[in-house]
């Protein structure tokens, strides 16, 4: 029973660390610079309620390893606005790019009414 709690603690502390570690961003650097680069300024917010919100957009950012999250999100964000659903998908390095695959090829399946785009490494 004592060779659990160390394994458990290492469970608990290190592995959302080491996560969380790996990013180079925080979520707002992504949603800020996308959103002023695409849309007017003006015509798009940053909240705390929706990540980017524009006249006709209702966006979600979400790391790309939260792909399946996202989907749900922004479908719910667009009823709540009625505004179109849209993802931006973080993408830091090259091995993200499945989680792309995985979202393109669900929302297509699935004929979903969502537009996707990323942050490509």
């Amino acid at each position: 029973m004592r060779k659990a709690i160390p394994v458990l603690l290492f469970a608990v502390i290190l592995i959302p660390s080491m996560v969380f570690a790996e990013r180079l961003h925080p979520k707002r650097w992504y949603q800020e610079r996308w959103c002023a680069k695409y849309f007017e300024q003006g015509e798009v917010s940053v909240s705390d309620q929706y990540d980017c919100l524009s006249q006709k957009y209702v966006i979600e950012f979400d790391y790309a390893y939260k792909w399946y999250e996202s989907i749900g999100e922004s479908l719910h964000y667009a009823i709540q606005t009625g505004r179109k659903a849209g993802i931006v998908l973080i993408m830091e390095n090259e091995s993200d790019m499945k989680y792309w695959i995985k979202l393109k090829k669900t929302i297509e399946h699935y004929h979903l009414p969502i537009d996707i785009w990323n942050t490509s490494p």
